[in-house]
């Protein structure tokens, strides 16, 4: 009995210290980790559910990232802020690998761009480039949002909150959702912001940007995105369905009355906030690409850092007026310098890039794409005509 005893004893003893050797990972996947209860309690008090679809929204000069949910009547709302660790480059959008830039624009991620795996974390691939991007001969693989809060050429999270928006999108895909939409922006659209950035050299892009950030704030339904003559349209549909060529003519396409007309509503009290904003704006733009030359130059720059050849501390850029501006030797260079490369969420100004920052698209990056994924459960999803419509009484 004793001897019995004994060996029962040892046994739950060697038990206790393989529990207490084994990681909170091997207990709780951090990949399978659920909502803390205060934000699945403020999911219920919106009349949503945990698996109900999703949609991102990312501003640059704010480094947010806010998580968006469908509520039972159609329409999205607001469930969470996350602060962006660091994100890369400037504002504007990705020209070419290697440029260092994060994406601008509407993505779509599917349950095939989770990585469960990723050495940064978890992390999903934005989808970058889209329609748009390639149809401006744009070029880059492995944008990511992941943790880690360090990235050259992603938008970087720290791991706690990178769980909580990788659980928010692992849920809507458990509850039927195919693929949410990610929206990027150099910042807030609103009259004083695009006032501010009037004169600079993405303006018009960003504009184009606006009439779907517009459509959101008005609808709060992800808009219809479509590419037709190199440029985004929203919410148009063609009478018989047909599909928008990137490339080609835009084809002639309607979209419900009750929306246009609460845009020109929208739209009026925009302008009219947008002109007051010209004579009384104060606050100074931050640094943005001024394009395909300034790009490519980084580009450049960032291929010869990877082959090991001598080259600035900081990538070149160009001036508002297009003139390359010249990079010291680092033996010349200020310890801190308001030349970025990353931005940090606490601070509003560029700071200083580390010493030895890993190229645009790392080798550790590159690996995201080869990871195992979790597969969706697609259901027939309402067409986005219809809730269009059913929103507006049409």
């Amino acid at each position: 009995m004793n001897l019995r005893l004994a060996h029962v004893t040892l046994l739950a003893a060697a038990t206790m210290l393989a529990g207490c050797n084994a990681s909170l990972e091997d207990i709780a996947p951090k990949a399978e980790r659920q909502l803390p209860a205060k934000i699945v309690q403020t999911m219920k008090a919106k009349g949503m559910t945990t698996t109900s679809p999703i949609m991102v929204r990312l501003f640059k000069e704010e480094a947010v990232l806010e998580v968006w949910k469908q509520k039972d009547n159609g329409r999205y709302d607001l469930v969470q802020t996350y602060e962006i660790c660091k994100w890369s480059g400037k504002l504007g959008p990705k020209f070419t690998e290697g440029d260092r830039q994060a994406p601008e624009g509407f993505y779509t991620v599917a349950s095939h761009q989770m990585n469960p795996n990723s050495s940064y974390h978890l992390s999903f691939n934005i989808g970058f480039p889209n329609v748009y991007d390639r149809a401006h001969g744009r070029s880059g693989q492995h944008l990511m949002v992941h943790g880690g809060c360090s990235s050259s050429g992603c938008y970087s999270m720290t791991d706690e909150s990178v769980e909580q928006i990788y659980a928010f999108a692992r849920d809507a895909f458990k509850g039927g959702q195919q693929a949410f939409q990610l929206q990027a922006f150099p910042f807030r659209m609103t009259a004083q912001n695009m006032a501010r950035y009037k004169s600079d050299p993405n303006y018009e892009f960003w504009t184009m940007l606006k009439e779907g950030y517009d459509h959101f704030e008005i609808t709060k339904v992800p808009p219809k995105v479509d590419v037709c003559e190199r440029r985004y349209v929203f919410n148009q549909f063609t009478a018989d369905g047909s599909a928008f060529s990137p490339t080609g003519a835009c084809p002639a396409a309607t979209q419900p009355e009750a929306l246009q007309t609460a845009y020109k509503t929208y739209q009026t009290t925009f302008d009219a906030a947008f002109t007051s904003a010209l004579s009384t704006s104060t606050s100074k733009p931050a640094a943005s690409i001024t394009g395909v030359k300034e790009a490519t130059l980084v580009a450049d720059w960032s291929r010869k850092r990877a082959r090991g050849e001598r080259v600035s501390q900081e990538p070149p850029n160009f001036e508002q007026s297009g003139i390359m501006v010249s990079t010291r030797p680092p033996s010349e260079r200020p310890a801190v310098t308001t030349a970025s490369i990353t931005r940090s969420a606490p601070q509003s100004a560029p700071v200083a890039a580390p010493a030895a920052p890993p190229p645009a698209e790392t080798a550790a990056e590159a690996v995201e794409a080869a990871a195992p994924v979790v597969a969706a459960q697609p259901t027939e999803q309402p067409s986005r005509l219809g809730r269009l419509m059913s929103l507006f009484g049409n």
